[in-house]
């Protein structure tokens, strides 16, 4: 796995998505603004000031609500002017450090602020502190690593620990009020791959490419069972028309490459899709092109 490519691709997704978020929060503001002097002016100038006597019993309730409103997008921001202020400079190692010190110091293992850290740690390629991360919020918030369970795994993933991995993967396969569980289930048949595992994979990419609604998850697997597989299996012709399946599915699905390419785009800002983006236009080649 190309540990480069990763850097390259998400790290201007992670800066991308929260300036996108900070500048939505701040247009939404202004609308709010515009809403409150409409409503306040609105009756006048439509009805005269009589008619706005009346009406001022929704006016003035609308209003304070309106005012409260950006009154809390205001303290927003201040409380949070540190953390938004790193993450539009994109200053990975500054914004790791702080959030360790809201994290370890503070004990605020909140599952966002556990995120937010590991994916900066998985910027800067530092796996080890994203291993640190899991072992001390599983000990403090075991529902923060429930609801990473993707970020965590691909960590070991990328640090070339691949067995222990699928052991991590696996543990939360039947486990409740776990996220992402399809591609959870993904990661563990992958995991196994790269450990060289390969008849451990092999049922689970079957299934997957068989019955999976994802189209991205149906026409992973059957690319892997087609070019991986397939080379390795006991039963080679069962492999081979389980990808045949898998592949008719998802191209009766998509219809083409541009339909593919969407999907993939549609996912790119997850750290998931980001680490495999390079597998994932393989197969799009594969499912399209052969």
């Amino acid at each position: 796995m190309d540990k480069r490519c990763f850097n390259v691709v998400y790290t201007p997704i992670i800066g991308a998505f929260h300036l996108k978020f900070k500048y939505l929060v701040i247009a939404f503001g202004v609308f709010i603004v515009f809403v409150l002097f409409s409503a306040i002016l609105l009756p006048f100038l439509l009805a005269g000031p009589d008619f706005a006597a009346n009406f001022r019993y929704i006016t003035i309730p609308f209003s304070v609500f309106i005012i409260l409103v950006i009154a809390g997008l205001a303290v927003f921001f201040i409380s949070n002017y540190r953390l938004l202020s790193l993450l539009e400079r994109e200053d990975w190692p500054a914004l790791a450090y702080y959030l360790e010190q809201v994290i370890f110091v503070k004990h605020r293992y909140s599952s966002r602020k556990v995120r937010l850290l590991a994916s900066s740690y998985m910027v800067i390629s530092d796996y080890p502190s994203v291993l640190k991360l899991e072992s001390k919020a599983m000990i403090a918030k075991p529902s923060a690593v429930r609801d990473n369970v993707l970020i965590f795994g691909a960590a070991k993933v990328l640090s070339g620990s691949h067995m222990e991995a699928a052991a991590f993967f696996k543990s939360y396969l039947d486990k409740p009020r776990v996220k992402d569980r399809p591609w959870i289930r993904w990661y563990y048949g992958f995991s196994e791959i790269l450990g060289s595992a390969f008849a451990k994979a092999e049922p689970v990419f079957i299934s997957m490419a068989g019955e999976s609604p994802d189209a991205l998850i149906a026409g992973l697997s059957a690319y892997f069972l087609s070019n991986t597989l397939a080379n390795h299996s006991l039963k080679p012709g069962e492999c081979r028309a389980a990808s045949a399946n898998g592949r008719e599915r998802v191209v009766q699905a998509i219809k083409n490459a541009e339909g593919w390419q969407k999907e993939a785009d549609r996912m790119g800002a997850e750290v998931h899709i980001a680490i495999i983006r390079k597998y994932i236009d393989e197969a799009g080649k594969w499912l399209f092109n052969s």
